[in-house]
């Protein structure tokens, strides 16, 4: 410490000062070999030491694709699967009949039990290769970890932990490395093997196949809402359970009843990795979101409104290759695109094989859920709509899945609802009302209504700002709203005054500034609908 204190700087850290907030904090010297004294295991809390929890730790995959998709490709002829499939996992051919399958993950706690936290993280890490048909074998772990100013007894718990779970699946931990880092993270890097006829049978899903998922959703949510002080006791409770369980039985149920492909739910939602699987195959899937399972709290936070960030990432990423009908509840949506930790297998099945696998799934006592089918040949696609009795309710054709926008009912059972579109009933106040000055019957809220309109028309008016000023102002705070009826109005008036797209533009990208991802998928939506329009009316 005293040479760390003539430099003015943390010899160990150069960007820290010396004395250091360790020191001034706790009174101990980590450079002298000092360590915090041991912690209080009821008291901790291994999520308040992250930023994001678990899988939502992870790059979004816009972010990752823009990545991977300008590195060489790999032209090893042994290799069968890997980085150009986009495969979590990777398949090397060593044999005629052996191959190798690898995989390797790494996140942030997701729970505030080390002991738990270990467990589940050996189970995630595995799900890569129970999907791909494999036999897991050995593990090497990869653990970051603020070893200086945490207790060491939460990594011997967190690897204690990973240990029990490993043993579970007869995979034995042979080594692995550690670094110091500000944030706990804990990973495996994963080998077994896999007969190649096995990999085969599970590479490309087929029109009409099923779709069933063996865990529920919501384990992402779940966990960013007990990192803010709103957590639900029981639903975090049953999501841990879950996230602990192996995948090894729903693999071996499907395996045993011939399914096509699978895939595991992790860091890109749901939506996200069954994406994956649609472009491989160049099918759409068809979900029905009142079909999504979901742990208890999960649907009732997103409806109020805790929606974590991966969920805007992970939507983002899908862009217009998802596709819902007016009737499917924003919720349901989020819940799709939330990222999950050690979740279930997303299996498709040949109709003439689902019975076999729910029997199979059942006597290894899996619970699951069919949860829609693939259809026709696309690039790629997810078609969100309701079950097939709502569905008839329903009648509008599908809009683009952009504007993320919670709903307001609390219900725990999925529920369809209608969320706002271009041909829904807007209320009384709105732009596309209140500027058309439309007489009303005499009673009190009618004449608050007619006040309002006049207080917007008037605002609209010219003073100090000009009109055309004032209405760029006004678009931009429509976008942000993200209503749909009121951008008709404004977009109409902004070109009747002569406002160029390139200064809509321009306001618009203050919105987004404001609002983020969500304004600014909802504006392309509003553009590309009002374009259509504007290409009708001229034939």
């Amino acid at each position: 410490m005293e040479r760390s204190m003539r430099l003015g700087h943390c010899i160990c850290d150069p960007r820290r000062p010396c004395p250091c907030d360790v020191f001034r904090d706790q009174n101990i010297c980590p450079c002298a070999g000092e360590r915090p004294d041991p912690v209080d295991f009821s008291q901790l809390k291994l999520t308040s030491l992250v930023r994001n929890a678990g899988c939502a730790s992870k790059i979004s995959p816009a972010d990752l694709e823009a990545v991977l998709t300008r590195l060489p490709p790999v032209n090893d002829p042994a290799v069968i699967s890997g980085l150009a499939a986009a495969d979590d996992a990777a398949i090397y051919r060593i044999a005629d009949n052996l191959c190798l399958v690898q995989t390797v993950d790494v996140f942030t706690p997701c729970v505030d039990d080390p002991h738990l936290f270990g467990r589940i993280c050996a189970a995630n890490c595995l799900s890569d290769i129970y999907a791909m048909g494999g036999e897991p074998r050995t593990a090497l772990s990869i653990l970051a970890f603020p070893s200086e100013t945490l207790d060491g007894e939460i990594m011997y718990r967190m690897l204690a932990g990973a240990m029990e779970t490993l043993g579970q699946a007869g995979v034995a931990l042979v080594g692995g490395h550690s670094i110091k880092d500000d944030e706990i993270k804990l990973g495996f890097a994963i080998t077994g093997l896999i007969d190649p006829a096995v990999a085969a049978a599970l590479e490309t899903p087929h029109a009409d196949d099923v779709l069933v998922l063996t865990k529920p959703l919501g384990t992402g949510v779940l966990a960013f809402c007990e990192q803010i002080g709103r957590g639900n006791q029981a639903g975090m409770a049953a999501a841990a359970a879950s996230m602990a369980t192996l995948n090894k039985a729903a693999a071996e149920a499907m395996k045993a009843a011939g399914a096509s492909a699978c895939t595991d739910v992790t860091g890109f939602g749901l939506f996200g990795h069954l994406l994956r699987m649609a472009r491989q195959g160049k099918l759409t899937a068809r979900i029905y979101a009142d079909a999504l399972p979901s742990f208890e709290g999960a649907v009732e936070a997103l409806r109020e409104g805790i929606i974590p960030g991966a969920v805007e990432r992970n939507r983002e990423y899908l862009g217009d290759r998802l596709q819902l009908t007016p009737d499917v509840d924003e919720a349901l949506l989020h819940l799709g695109c939330d990222a999950q930790t050690s979740g279930g297998l997303l299996i498709a099945i040949p109709p003439a094989r689902l019975e076999d696998l729910k029997q199979a799934l059942a006597q290894r006592g899996v619970t699951a859920c069919v949860i829609g089918e693939f259809v026709g040949p696309s690039d790629g696609r997810i078609l969100v709509t309701n079950s097939a009795a709502q569905e008839e309710r329903a009648g509008p054709p599908p809009r683009q899945a952009h504007e993320p926008q919670p709903a307001d009912v609390g219900v725990h059972a999925p529920t369809a609802m209608n969320s706002s579109s271009p041909s829904d009933p807007h209320q009384p106040g709105c732009c596309a009302d209140i500027f058309e000055a439309k007489p009303a019957a005499a009673s009190s809220s009618a004449e608050t209504q007619r006040a309002f309109g006049a207080l917007m028309r008037s605002v609209q008016t010219a003073g100090a700002l000009s009109e055309k000023t004032k209405e760029l102002i006004l678009f931009s705070l429509v976008l942000h709203s993200r209503c749909h009826p009121c951008f008709d109005t404004h977009y109409e008036k902004a070109r009747e005054l002569g406002i160029t797209q390139a200064e809509l533009d321009e306001a618009a990208w203050c919105a987004i500034a404001m609002g983020g991802a969500p304004v600014r998928m909802f504006y392309q939506e509003c553009l590309h609908r009002a374009q259509a329009a504007a290409d009708g009316k001229s034939k």
